[in-house]
């Protein structure tokens, strides 16, 4: 008589794409899991070389590079995810923008020397140059045009989730049925723990990120939070985060985190950030109108505030 298989999770912690991806595969071979998690972290990779902002050979230093000249055909793939990209930039009025590129890092260093905010007119002439509309795109040629020199794309805000997404349809091929693709806490999971349990999230609060303030069962979905408790500087009492308002060029405030809870993981990095930028009203409002979206946010005041349909313990 044949044994049950006995099935177990195995990981594999890689640095990909600036950040720290932790691979989790459920399967009842070490070497049928290993062979489909190096898979995994290979298409990573290969995303990585594709949209990294640090190579000069890169498709996101070509369309940069072109800025103001001339429009540059890109792989289907890229376009896709740009044209996805400037979706969510309309759905969001501009609080997600892949245009951001432009902002100076050195002006806003968010150090703790930083003890003043730069002035306002400054700033705004900062992000000038941010614009979604003025990414220009030919779905016939398959090109992308960026209308003002000095514009620069980068895809920091969905990156991520893309790869995240793509890793675990690799897993899928392979045949993984249960797993989990963790990009420095922006992750997707499918199927179920070993145990048949569904797979656990604890979302950490602020000012103890190693302490879950709350936990939610995730069977098939995905999830990605944003929040200023990594970077942020105090001036006269009020905090600011690193995360910089596009429209506007200066920090936001009045919300420490926001966690986003769809299907998509690439949604869900997409959604996180300009939901801190829209603020507590604006954000839940937008969130409340999207179908199998859910968020919860942390305001200033360690408030917790939910979106219409969550369920959390």
């Amino acid at each position: 008589m044949t044994q049950p298989t006995t099935l177990a999770s195995y990981r594999r912690a890689e640095r990909l794409m600036g950040n720290q991806f932790i691979l989790t595969a459920v399967s009842g071979s070490n070497t049928h899991a290993e062979a489909a998690l190096e898979e995994a972290v290979n298409e990573i990779r290969r995303i990585e070389a594709l949209l990294t902002t640090f190579s000069n050979d890169s498709v996101t230093a070509q369309i940069n590079a072109a800025a103001g000249e001339c429009p540059v055909r890109v792989p289907i793939e890229v376009y896709a995810l740009i044209e996805r990209s400037l979706r969510i930039s309309g759905l969001t009025q501009g609080a997600f923008d892949i245009s951001y590129g432009s902002i100076d890092k050195r002006f806003w260093n968010f150090d703790r020397h930083m003890t003043a905010l730069p002035d306002p007119a400054e700033a705004k002439e900062r992000v000038r140059l941010i614009n979604y509309r003025n990414i220009i795109l030919d779905p016939g040629a398959s090109t992308v045009f960026l209308r003002e020199k000095g514009m620069r794309i980068g895809f920091g805000g969905i990156g991520k989730g893309y790869a995240a997404e793509r890793a675990k349809g690799v897993l899928l091929a392979c045949g993984i049925h249960s797993g989990v693709v963790n990009a420095s806490g922006d992750l997707c999971a499918w199927g179920t723990q070993p145990d048949g349990t569904p797979w656990t999230v604890g979302i950490a609060a602020p000012e103890t990120e190693r302490q879950p303030f709350a936990r939610f069962l995730l069977r098939d979905g995905a999830v990605a939070t944003s929040g200023d408790y990594e970077k942020f500087v105090l001036i006269g009492g009020k905090r600011y985060s690193h995360t910089i308002d596009p429209r506007t060029g200066y920090p936001v405030g009045g919300i420490k985190s926001v966690t986003i809870f769809c299907p998509n993981a690439e949604i869900a990095d997409a959604l996180a950030t300009p939901v801190l930028v829209m603020g507590i009203r604006a954000g839940l409002d937008l969130i409340n109108q999207l179908r199998d979206v859910e968020c919860l946010l942390i305001d200033e005041q360690d408030r917790v505030h939910c979106s219409q349909n969550i369920k959390w313990h």
